[in-house]
């Protein structure tokens, strides 16, 4: 029994996506993905980046842009509503596209970690040395990204939603390599339990939502080395998100914990910028070959492995994108077809 909202031999996008035209990116989602995804469009300015649309989801914390970046105000501003609005037309777009849709549908927001090494108090550094501060911005994101939640839902209530937090800054913030607002020093290190446990509180803000009929299914992107598998398994994360090529051997145990305890592997197999894209079978080979080294169950692999780009698509080229989701939409087959036992 699949215990996963997908079928199998399933494929996805990140987050990111060139250019400006939402709608278009809607369709090439729906069109080319088994599980579509709500794309975000960062070449269309302030507010549309991960962390401007992170900062968006806020529940009375609202940010501003500063030469530095974005930072805390008193009131939502200019900067603030720019977000939001560009939420909104995605938004809007998403209904549009997805009328009638029943499946899988991934939508994405900046996790707590990622955000609080980047947004700056009003006065001073960044929320991550104030551990105050992140307990509120954890608290205002966890109720903001709820009602992200319900919001979907309400418009595409055939949807099997996949949630997915981006956090590809917590291995800094777990190495305590995040720099200073000044950029002169380091914030120091968090610890991996308290890091679990603010990234559980936003998690957990889903549960009620989980508890509804068609589910939500929260999952952790980390894009960058020294992905903190147990962390994220702590914290409530059904699925993690990772590039393939950033993997080393001395991970390879930890996945196999995080799949024995039957947690899903979002494995990034194609580059996020433009490059020659490789036959499917060597699309696959990554997914394939980890899992024959870590024994386990040939038939479950295309269940609880989901193929998609390394990383986000914003620096390719529109026709290369479009290629790199095609490729592992038909890659993601040859893990049902031809797992090699």
């Amino acid at each position: 029994m699949n215990d996963f909202p997908w079928d199998g031999a399933t494929a996805t996008g990140v987050g990111s996506y060139p250019g400006e035209d939402h709608l278009e990116a809607l369709q090439v989602a729906f069109g080319e993905l088994p599980m579509p995804y709500l794309p975000e469009l960062p070449a269309r300015g302030v507010g549309a980046d991960m962390i401007g649309r992170g900062a968006s989801l806020l529940v009375e914390l609202p940010v501003e842009v500063q030469p530095s970046g974005w930072r805390l105000t008193d009131r939502p501003g200019r900067d603030a509503k720019r977000a939001y609005d560009h939420l909104r037309r995605d938004l809007d777009g998403l209904e549009e596209a997805a009328q009638g849709y029943e499946g899988p549908l991934k939508i994405q927001a900046c996790g707590p970690w990622t955000l609080a090494g980047a947004i700056e108090l009003r006065y001073g550094d960044k929320v991550l040395a104030d551990a105050g501060a992140v307990r509120d911005l954890v608290e205002s994101l966890a109720e903001g990204l709820a009602q992200h939640v319900a919001d979907v839902r309400g418009r595409v209530p055939g949807a099997r939603l996949v949630v997915q937090l981006d956090e590809p800054g917590l291995p800094g913030v777990l190495a305590g390599t995040v720099p200073t607002a000044s950029g002169f020093g380091r914030l120091a290190a968090v610890e991996p339990a308290i890091a679990a446990e603010r990234l559980r509180t936003v998690l957990s803000a889903l549960a009620p939502a989980a508890a509804a009929e068609a589910g939500v299914f929260p999952i952790v992107h980390c894009c960058a080395p020294g992905v903190p598998f147990r962390v994220l398994h702590r914290a409530g994360a059904r699925g993690i998100s990772l590039d393939a090529s950033l993997l080393r051997r001395a991970d390879e145990d930890r996945i196999g914990e995080a799949i024995e305890a039957g947690t899903a592997l979002f494995l990034g197999v194609v580059p996020g910028t433009d490059s020659r894209l490789p036959d499917v079978g060597v699309v696959a080979k990554p997914a394939v070959e980890l899992w024959r080294r870590l024994g386990f169950a040939p038939a479950r692999l295309a269940e609880q492995v989901v193929l998609t780009p390394a990383c986000g698509l914003a620096g390719a080229s529109p026709k290369y994108a479009r290629a790199a989701l095609a490729a592992c939409r038909e890659a993601a087959r040859v893990l049902r077809d031809d797992p090699r036992e």
